[in-house]
């Protein structure tokens, strides 16, 4: 949490007008004196001299106040700085903010190329609904063909119900026109489908992952997976799928998507470990597809196989 401002102008020593009125008054020969102000000029003399010393007292006096009132209202701001609490609102927002931006696998599939693709994640804010979920754009490639996206989704993000034991929910879902939305964020605003135009081309709901905030120290900011059973899933004959999603604080994603049949085997999704996802420009010299072995007119099967369909399905 950011600390507060160290307030420096405010503890001046200098004397307030306030104190130099206070003291021209108490050092003034002819405040309060009896009778006629020629006589007794020694006496007059030392008083004034007391009552100026006494000026002087009562001037360190407010200083002082002053310093202890500046003090204490300082510390009380910092104090409610380092104690605000974090709403699951809050962590809603970090949550979108962490899962925008493009991200690449490419640091992953240089080292192992027979496990993953190089892959391209783009996500934007898409819209805001009148409860205050943030729905995103989502969109994944390979990334030397970063404008033919193989999977496109919404994501929405908002926080958990309050009986859940987590902070934020991010569900995923169909985009029932994928050619109006393809590119999506790469568009001038101008050119793409309006906020008020995405809220009806949600489609169907396809899978939740419920995170919560890492505690203080480790690396991670966000983490989470979907319920133990998983969502349903037809496809390559599965049964149910299943999601991993951390979130870290230098913006990488790690994620890990399985699905699974009746009997408990995995029938699709990396086995090794998560996808991994860095901020930063693609520059890895893949081998071109068909170098691989691998026919450029992709199947959805054929990605599925080997990509594990990460950053839920």
């Amino acid at each position: 949490m950011e600390g507060a401002d160290v307030i420096g102008p405010m503890l001046s020593v200098e004397a307030s007008p306030i104190e130099s009125k206070l003291g021209s008054f108490e050092g003034n020969p002819l405040a309060f004196s009896g009778g006629n102000g020629a006589t007794n000029h020694s006496s007059n003399n030392s008083d004034a001299n007391g009552n100026r010393n006494g000026g002087g007292g009562g001037g360190r006096m407010v200083r002082g106040l002053v310093i202890k009132a500046v003090c204490l209202i300082g510390g009380a701001f910092l104090l409610r700085k380092m104690t605000k609490t974090t709403t699951r609102r809050d962590h809603a927002r970090m949550v979108a903010q962490s899962l925008s931006g493009e991200k690449f696998s490419t640091e992953q599939a240089s080292k192992d190329p027979m496990t993953y693709f190089n892959l391209r994640l783009l996500t934007c804010p898409a819209t805001v609904l009148v409860d205050g979920t943030r729905v995103l754009y989502f969109e994944q490639a390979f990334w030397r063909t970063p404008d033919r996206p193989y999977r496109q989704r919404f994501y929405m993000v908002k926080p958990c119900p309050k009986e859940m034991k987590c902070d934020v929910e991010v569900g995923s879902y169909a985009v029932r026109d994928i050619e109006e939305y393809r590119n999506f964020c790469d568009r001038p605003t101008n050119q793409r489908p309006q906020p008020e135009d995405v809220v009806g081309d949600i489609g169907e709901h396809l899978t939740t992952v419920y995170l919560s905030h890492c505690e203080r120290g480790r690396r991670c900011l966000y983490e989470g997976s979907t319920p133990p059973g998983g969502f349903p899933n037809s496809w390559n004959g599965a049964t149910r799928c299943t999601s991993e999603l951390t979130l870290y604080r230098n913006n990488e994603i790690h994620c890990w998507d399985r699905a699974y049949d009746d009997d408990g085997n995995q029938v699709w999704g990396v086995r090794q470990g998560p996808y991994e996802f860095k901020t930063g420009c693609s520059s890895y010299p893949r081998r071109s597809l068909l170098e691989s072995g691998i026919s450029t007119t992709f199947t959805t099967r054929k990605i599925n196989d080997k990509s594990g369909a990460p950053l839920m399905t």
